[in-house]
């Protein structure tokens, strides 16, 4: 199983309304075919009263895995079903990384 996929798989314990996990390796200094770099957009009820440090420590509390091994960086998008429909179900494009060439 690919890392996405185990990311994909692991985030379901936070039972999402939607969930979007793009492989942003290619914008990056890495080798071809790297899963190092990812960009996550989870909507979930759990998020409801939590500021985003806290939004942030849930996920990598169920990612800690992948973030101690093969995962070097990840961009989170993390909202509430009500936060995501007050912005039309749009998410920050992610910036290209100084010297991907991308």
């Amino acid at each position: 199983m690919s890392i996405q996929a185990d990311i994909e798989t692991k985030l379901q314990a936070l039972e999402p309304t939607f969930l979007a996990v793009e492989n942003e390796s290619h914008r990056h200094t890495v080798p071809v075919d790297s899963e190092t770099h990812f960009k996550v957009t989870l909507v979930s009820e759990h998020f409801q009263g939590l500021m985003p440090v806290k939004r942030h420590q849930r996920l990598y509390a169920v990612l800690a895995d992948e973030l101690a091994g093969p995962v070097h960086a990840l961009a989170l998008h993390l909202y509430t079903p009500d936060e995501w429909e007050a912005r039309g179900g749009a998410r920050p494009d992610s910036p290209d990384c100084r010297g991907s060439g991308a």
